[in-house]
């Protein structure tokens, strides 16, 4: 794989994400397929020749979050996906039995 540029490496991390939830999570009639449109961008980063490229699906509390990474010198693409689980308030004085936010 060849990456021309940030927009190319953005348009082929999106185009991965859609395929992964499609294949994935998709195919029921609450987790119906998704495009393009559904997929965006969180964080774009470049350096030296790799690109790193965190994004994200704009489907309400499905909770996918993934990231890929291009190394530029073995020309190889890496997909990490993530589903969030759970969310925590942690503050001062916490005690060891408060429930975690769902």
């Amino acid at each position: 794989m060849t990456i021309t540029g940030m927009a190319h490496f953005e348009s082929v991390c999106k185009k991965k994400l859609v395929e992964w939830y499609n294949n994935n999570l998709a195919d029921t009639p609450l987790t119906p397929p998704i495009d393009l449109s559904n997929v965006f961008v969180v964080w774009p980063c470049k350096t030296l020749q790799n690109y790193k490229c965190l994004v994200s699906t704009t489907v309400s509390g499905d909770g996918i979050y993934a990231e890929y990474t291009f190394n530029g010198d073995r020309q190889e693409l890496y997909e990490d996906v993530y589903k969030k689980s759970n969310q925590r308030l942690s503050q001062r004085g916490m005690r060891q039995n408060d429930e975690y936010r769902k």
